[in-house]
């Protein structure tokens, strides 16, 4: 938290905030009096009072203060043409919210899920490695394997593969409670529009609700995607994806919301991790 906020002005500072605009932040974002002396526990600046609040509040209360931080901090960014000088800022910012909202409520009966933790993200990037090594008649139920389990750690439902009269669908899982069928694919060249005409036609035959997520692990051919249209009922990711998001520590439940938003947004069934997270305009 502190290397995202300090390096405006250095140590105790929260990005340009002077103390008036502190305060007003607070009560504006957060109906919060950060001036109450509860919150000056260890000393005075704005730091040390970010600090003392963020540790006596709640998860839930945490993450949205986190939120406010993080849209403030864009804003800053955008607005100065300034670099992100934080090495991997928004993998961070992720993966620390993924950790606070990853615990559910209490009283809900649920199991408490593993919090997320950069190095189960850097254990699944190292999985993916080993799955490319292996032959190719073991490197689809392997790949299969991989993202099954990818679902499972971002608290995704993951459900097994299963068959219908007729036609196979990889699994399923749940993502902002809409239910996606999943398609993968691990071939020597980039899908093509046949494949996934064939995969939004199992769609067309589920119901109104369901979607996809096609991964093609060798990506798409271009023609294939301009040949396939926009507005689809499907969003696609490749290989490359999966390992940007791994080695960037952007959680990935982060990963195909923003997909899912920017399919509605252009049409596109198809924009690259990197653009997608691109702190010059692709981050929305």
């Amino acid at each position: 938290m502190d290397d995202l906020v300090e390096f405006v002005r250095g140590r105790g500072y929260v990005l340009d905030f002077s103390d008036s605009s502190f305060s007003e932040f607070f009560a504006a974002e957060l109906d919060v009096d950060i001036d109450d002396p509860i919150y000056a526990e260890h000393g005075g600046s704005k730091g040390k009072r970010l600090r003392c609040f963020l540790q006596k509040i709640d998860d839930a209360t945490a993450a949205r203060t986190l939120q406010a931080l993080w849209e403030h901090r864009t804003a800053l960014l955008t607005r100065t043409g300034q670099q992100d000088p934080v090495p991997n800022a928004e993998g961070r910012y992720l993966t620390l919210l993924a950790r606070l909202t990853g615990q559910p409520s209490v009283g809900t009966g649920e199991q408490p899920r593993p919090a997320l933790d950069w190095r189960l993200l850097a254990e699944l990037r190292d999985e993916l490695v080993r799955v490319e090594s292996l032959q190719p008649h073991e490197r689809g139920y392997a790949f299969e394997a991989f993202l099954r389990r990818s679902f499972e750690m971002a608290g995704l439902k993951a459900r097994e593969p299963f068959r219908n009269v007729g036609e196979q669908i990889d699994g399923s899982f749940l993502l902002a409670d809409e239910i996606y069928l999943l398609e993968a694919k691990w071939h020597s060249s980039p899908t093509g529009v046949a494949d996934l005409h064939v995969f939004h036609g199992k769609l067309d035959q589920k119901a109104a609700w369901a979607r996809g997520l096609f991964v093609s692990y060798n990506g798409f051919t271009p023609d294939g995607l301009t040949a396939f249209g926009s507005g689809k009922r499907l969003i696609c990711m490749d290989g490359r994806d999966i390992y940007d998001a791994l080695d960037r520590q952007i959680p990935l439940k982060a990963v195909l919301e923003r997909k899912v938003r920017r399919a509605a947004e252009t049409g596109r069934p198809f924009i690259p991790v990197r653009e997608l997270f691109d702190q010059n305009g692709g981050s929305r």
